[in-house]
């Protein structure tokens, strides 16, 4: 999935399924008017969001192939490199191509002053406070002195809600998607994940 390309929002597919569960639901018995036709409508359309938010996984939302970091790669290769890319961060893997940990703008933003949660404002003042680019203490450096690890990721199995859920739960941005050998397979961003909450209507 191209994660620049927001798609357009269509409905959700409610099936047979659907409605007679929803109906099931409703208590007492049901006199079909317009009123009772939107709440079997609104608890259908629910049921069937719930029911393909488990069945989309991330195979189906992922960006892949994913751009990655080397953990001893220099943080100035680092920083071109997501600058070239456009995006805010990526998965890092060890010398056998396994994902050990994920460096984003975040790690270099506290390096940089910002603190932990820091914000790109937070970095300038520090800057201006010291007369001095923060940045250079950085030249030296290597990604595995910033990033953050061990890595939160997942298989390409996981679906969309847990994603969701993951996100919420970790305080996290990316989520790479590993196969069995831990090598990364794609990565889910917040922006797929809207991405994918616009293919469910």
């Amino acid at each position: 999935m191209t994660s620049s390309i927001i798609r357009e929002c269509g409905p959700v597919d409610i099936s047979e399924q659907d409605v007679l569960k929803a109906m099931k639901a409703m208590q007492g018995y049901i006199d079909i008017t317009p009123a009772d036709f939107k709440q079997v409508y609104q608890i259908a359309y629910a049921l069937a969001k719930d029911r393909m938010l488990k069945a989309l996984k991330a195979a189906d939302v992922m960006s892949a192939p994913v751009h990655v970091v080397s953990v001893d790669m220099d943080l100035i290769q680092t920083a071109i490199l997501l600058a070239d890319k456009g995006v805010s961060g990526a998965p890092v893997i060890d010398a056998g191509g396994k994902v050990v940990g994920v460096v984003s703008e975040k790690d270099f933003m506290a390096e940089m002053g910002a603190g932990s949660g820091g914000s790109f404002m937070q970095v300038v003042a520090h800057c201006l406070k010291n007369k001095g680019c923060v940045a250079l203490p950085l030249r030296n450096r290597r990604v595995g002195d910033i990033m953050t690890a061990p890595a939160i990721t997942a298989p390409a199995e996981i679906s969309v809600g847990e994603i969701a859920g993951l996100f919420m739960e970790k305080k996290i941005n990316r989520l790479p998607i590993v196969g069995q050998d831990g090598r990364p397979a794609g990565i889910v961003t917040r922006l797929d994940l809207v991405n994918s909450y616009c293919m469910l209507g």
